[in-house]
């Protein structure tokens, strides 16, 4: 799986390199077998972001940072694009990608995390939770009179924001819900949100 989200991610013209960072030796040497590079990192990072955060405090020639999971074989480069480019704007701090919910099913799934955005593609909340509550309309019909969106597990980081945000302490926000974004969001970081049609399967 491992080799397949890596070889998807080499497709992605805007980016510069891509390395597999793990605390895992049999998945480095997996990745060093197939052609890849890949470097060994703490076993005590809490999350995908602390550990893209030491592997870019190694390359400080790049500003920009992509953190794309392991485990998402169908991630096509274009999503990955799309996050890149919002980096095209000076003023981007943190971006990700987003999906229109099409089902009720989606929608009411906890372990998938709903987005609300402002008018600026900025993303306002994330929650396990339908939100927005649609007052006056059952809840089977919000789909209908509302665009809910779904949150894809794609970041991108400028370097500098990068460094900063690991060194949060966790939020109350980030706890109640089980969500890392919610701490840059609680201590005033903007995440620019792009939007994709297309459908990934962890």
């Amino acid at each position: 799986m491992i080799q397949r989200v890596y070889e998807q991610a080499r497709k992605c013209t805007p980016l510069q390199e891509v390395i597999v960072a793990t605390d895992n030796e049999r998945i480095l040497q997996h990745v060093l077998d197939f052609g890849g590079i890949g470097i060994m990192t703490s076993a005590d990072h809490q999350s995908g972001t602390d550990r893209c955060a030491e592997v870019a405090s190694q390359h400080p020639e790049y500003n920009v940072i992509i953190n794309i999971q392991g485990d998402e074989p169908f991630i096509d480069p274009e999503q990955i694009s799309k996050v890149a480019a919002c980096f095209n704007s000076a003023d981007v701090q943190l971006a990700t990608l987003v999906k229109k919910i099409e089902t009720l099913e989606e929608l009411n799934d906890p372990n998938t995390p709903k987005v609300i955005i402002n008018k600026n593609s900025e993303a306002i909340y994330f929650s396990r939770t339908p939100l927005p509550y649609h007052r006056g309309y059952e809840s089977h019909k919000w789909l209908e009179h509302f665009t809910y969106y779904k949150h894809i597990g794609i970041y991108g980081y400028r370097a500098d924001i990068l460094q900063q945000i690991t060194k949060l302490p966790i939020s109350s926000l980030e706890k109640a819900e089980a969500l890392e974004q919610l701490r840059w969001i609680e201590n005033g970081y903007g995440i620019k949100v792009a939007e994709t049609s297309l459908e990934t399967h962890a």
